[in-house]
């Protein structure tokens, strides 16, 4: 029996091994010829992409109701290494009990992580980057009624202006009031040391985002560092104090760790350059899929670590990992054209198309396309191993394609 082992229990991971499945049904592989093996230190899959929202901790499916149907083995542990030479992974239950999992296809989908600055109180320092990190932001809000009035109580301060950033500080622009209630003041602050809002995201949406940010009085500090963070404040490089009981971290993502045990090149962001297979070029038989994988989209773009790139680079990588082992031919990767949908609170959302992003859609009905993304496109088929793999076609677009033409 041949093993294709998936790291990740992810976008990219859980249709990595969904792909590998179809493909081997597809060929009439038959199921002694092949064990699909996925490893994740969770028993969910958190829909990541929405963890800014109200109630983060529901925001999770069960992964054995997507693998459990279409024969796929979930190992709960947490990989601690790969040695390619000797194609195994070594992996931690919670128990202690060590694993050592052997693969002849690998595929890396671990994700990213934000990267924590080592500022002065830190520990002070919100995240929604994991299921855990949002849940407590979330619970540390729902406490702020309750503590004696000081300065800046119900003040929230967002360090970074980008996707995650902007759509922190247009939730909590909303959140905050309500939990203040009439006569106490709620403030937003939205801090980033460019020069630009959402300089990433480019000058098409941005007008938008300002006036959403006006609409909302979400202030706005540009060209400006954090210098300290407690628990009541936060003090810019050039000496301003903002007080404020809630700070979120939002500057930025790394590709997992993991991605250092494999031997290759990496970007920037610590993610492995593959070929247009998805694999590693330098461990040939390690495919990497999803946040940790600079692969190259449409036009030359390398792609985002976003929830839109993460699906089909974990379709196409599970695809040519099984096709690469049964001697079958490996398709390149191709997504669909990229489209982006901003959400901004109460202010609406806005939608763009291409890497231009062009504006597409904006107000109420870009709202209504990203809640459409978020609660129903995102979420994979549960207990239906017919519609679990139809959706593990690589030919599957993102249905914005459709939108936007």
């Amino acid at each position: 029996m041949k093993n294709i082992l998936v790291l990740g229990g992810g976008f990219a991971g859980v249709w990595s091994a969904a792909s590998a499945v179809r493909l081997a049904r597809e060929s009439g592989v038959h199921v002694s010829e092949l064990r699909v093996t996925l490893v994740s230190d969770s028993d969910d899959m958190v829909i990541r992409p929405r963890l800014y929202e109200r109630e983060p901790a529901q925001m999770r499916v069960s992964l054995d109701r997507v693998l459990g149907p279409i024969g796929v083995e979930r190992v709960g542990a947490t990989v601690i290494g790969i040695d390619t030479s000797t194609r195994t992974v070594k992996a931690r239950r919670s128990d202690g009990q060590t694993l050592e999992l052997p693969y002849d296809r690998l595929v890396l989908a671990t994700g990213s992580r934000a990267r924590r600055p080592s500022l002065p109180g830190a520990e002070f320092l919100f995240d929604v980057d994991t299921i855990t990190a949002a849940d407590n932001l979330q619970r540390h809000l729902g406490t702020l009624a309750d503590r004696p009035h000081r300065e800046g109580i119900f003040s929230a301060v967002v360090i970074g202006a980008g996707f995650t950033g902007l759509e922190v500080a247009t939730e909590l622009a909303s959140r905050l009031p309500e939990l203040a209630g009439p006569g106490s003041r709620a403030r937003v602050v939205l801090v980033d040391r460019s020069q630009t809002v959402g300089q990433q995201l480019g000058d098409g949406p941005r007008p938008e985002i300002i006036a959403a940010l006006d609409k909302l009085n979400v202030e706005v500090r540009l060209g400006a560092t954090v210098a300290e963070v407690t628990d009541s404040q936060v003090r810019l490089a050039d000496g301003e104090v903002i007080a404020a009981s809630t700070t979120v971290w939002a500057a930025g993502m790394s590709a997992s760790p993991l991605t250092e045990e494999i031997p290759g090149g990496r970007d920037p962001l610590g993610r492995l350059i593959v070929d247009e297979y998805l694999r590693v070029p330098t461990a040939p038989e390690v495919y990497a899929a999803g946040d940790t994988a600079a692969a190259v989209a449409e036009g030359g773009h390398v792609v985002m670590q976003s929830c839109q790139h993460a699906v089909p680079l974990g379709r196409f990588a599970g695809y040519n990992a099984a096709a690469d082992l049964f001697g079958l031919p490996q398709v390149p990767f191709a997504p669909t054209p990229y489209a982006t949908c901003l959400d901004l609170g109460a202010a609406g959302a806005v939608a763009t198309n291409g890497w231009d992003r062009e504006v597409q859609m904006t107000g109420k009905e870009a709202k209504v396309l990203k809640q459409q993304i978020n609660a129903e496109w995102i979420y994979p088929p549960l207990d239906d191993a017919e519609a679990i793999l139809e959706q593990a076609d690589y030919h599957q677009t993102w249905p914005s394609a459709d939108i936007f033409g």
